[in-house]
């Protein structure tokens, strides 16, 4: 268990997302930032300075290329500033400084690299986030493997009634009659009675028998999304939900039909914990869903996810499997992000729903209280979408700098220097303005 933070002095609670707060924005930034440097380094741009954090500096140091390495304050972003960039944003250059430059030293200037080595450095850093995201995707599938396709069972947990006699080691051949071809194939009883035993046809030992066992879909919690509803309850992983407002829940499907018909008020929660019965406040509120055809709407939930009472015997995987594996969760990130930024502009969801740093940070605190797998894929879920917001083609954005450099590569001329001030002025307000919007909404779902 990753109860690191059980021996941290909390201060209101504050350190309990704060502190994983900084160390997920830290390896992030670094991490994206780096990219900028390490490619515009091979590409012969010097890099005047590297700051982690803004505001005043903690500590600074000069390497021998000359580059001024920076650690301030406020550890809410980070920039690499290159030779002959009037600023951080390296938006604008300082034309009087690089006139004053010797021919080698002007050379090294950003202005000065061809187009496609400029838009290489600025290209590293999202897709430097890409690389962490999908190594720490791949971790995770090395360390716990993935679920086997045999349906052999490898876990199975029971209501607080259930007499179970399936067992560890059975091969699953059908389901009440039905058979069963793949574990996905449990998704056509989530609608059927939870309160009758079921029963499993199997192969023990290569003997066909019927057994009795769970109902797949009994109310035990698998997920707890952070900054939901469930989590600010309390309510954990592996929690059994036993009634929800005095309404017995059978199955995690009768919990969701429920809390869709609720208003948002706050009830009482029963669930089963380590054999105790434990009473948990909730308050359900509106929150985004992905529909079957990939757009999004929006109704009543708490924020937790099902799992099977039956689960499968997980297998190891290779190292090319693994990177598989972070290839695919990164690019599932991917869609679901073009999907959600679709949805915001066409209005089909919500801009209540952003969220800001105050929501990241409740989130990574909530993930390194659940555990260390839990911690370490928070860093991967966030340098995925950080890397994807800076592709967005905002101006001060990486994605900004991008569109104006295919705007070069069109009509073979930079935007005048005035007309790029402009530009990035714009591009900074409005994402000052989203920021704070959703700011404002972080602070609303506390």
């Amino acid at each position: 268990m990753f109860d690191f933070l059980s021996y941290i002095p909390l201060f209101g609670g504050a350190l309990t997302f704060i502190f994983p707060f900084i160390i997920v924005l830290s390896i992030v930034i670094f991490i994206h930032e780096y990219g900028h440097y390490l490619v515009g380094r091979l590409c012969g741009i010097h890099a005047e300075a590297f700051s982690m954090g803004f505001g005043p500096v903690l500590i600074s140091w000069v390497d021998k290329r000359g580059t001024s390495w920076k650690i301030s304050v406020l550890p809410l972003g980070g920039f690499v500033k290159f030779l002959g960039d009037a600023d951080a944003t390296s938006g604008s250059v300082d034309r009087e400084k690089i006139e004053a430059m010797p021919l080698d030293l002007r050379a090294k200037t950003f202005e000065a690299a061809t187009l496609w080595r400029r838009a290489l450095t600025v290209l590293a850093g999202p897709a430097a986030n890409f690389v962490l995201s999908i190594v720490v995707f791949g971790m995770i599938a090395l360390g716990s493997g993935r679920p086997s396709s045999d349906l052999v069972v490898g876990d199975v947990q029971s209501g607080p009634n259930n007499q179970i006699k399936l067992m560890i080691g059975d091969k699953i051949t059908s389901f009440n009659g039905s058979p069963i071809m793949a574990w996905r194939d449990f998704e056509k009883f989530k609608d059927r009675d939870a309160a009758s035993a079921p029963v499993y046809g199997v192969l023990r030992n290569g003997v066909a028998l019927e057994v009795v066992g769970p109902f797949p879909w009994l109310p035990i919690v698998s997920t707890v999304n952070p900054v939901t509803p469930a989590a600010k309850a309390g309510v954990k992983k592996g929690d059994l939900v036993l009634a929800l407002d005095g309404k017995e829940i059978a199955s995690f499907f009768d919990l969701q039909n429920i809390v869709q018909t609720m208003n948002s008020r706050e009830v009482q929660m029963r669930v089963l914990r380590d054999g105790k019965v434990l009473g948990l406040d909730v308050t359900p509120r509106m929150m985004p869903y992905e529909k079957r055809d990939g757009t999004f709407g929006e109704r009543m939930m708490i924020g937790v996810g099902a799992g099977l009472a039956v689960s499968p015997t997980y297998v190891s995987v290779g190292v090319l499997d693994a990177i598989n594996v972070g290839l695919g969760s990164v690019w599932h990130m991917a869609k679901t992000f073009v999907r959600t930024i679709s949805q915001l502009i066409t209005g089909g969801l919500s801009v209540k729903n952003l969220q800001g740093p105050v929501g990241i940070a409740v989130a990574s605190g909530d993930s390194a209280t659940q555990g260390v797998t839990e911690f370490i894929f928070m860093i991967a879920f966030i340098s995925t979408a950080i890397g994807l917001m800076n592709l967005l083609p905002i101006p001060v954005l990486d994605g900004g700098h991008l569109v104006i450099f295919a705007y070069q590569a069109i009509f073979k001329r930079s935007p005048h220097d005035r007309v790029m001030q402009v530009i990035m002025g714009v591009g900074l307000s409005l994402l000052l303005t989203l920021m704070l919007f959703a700011t404002f909404n972080d602070i609303m779902r506390l």
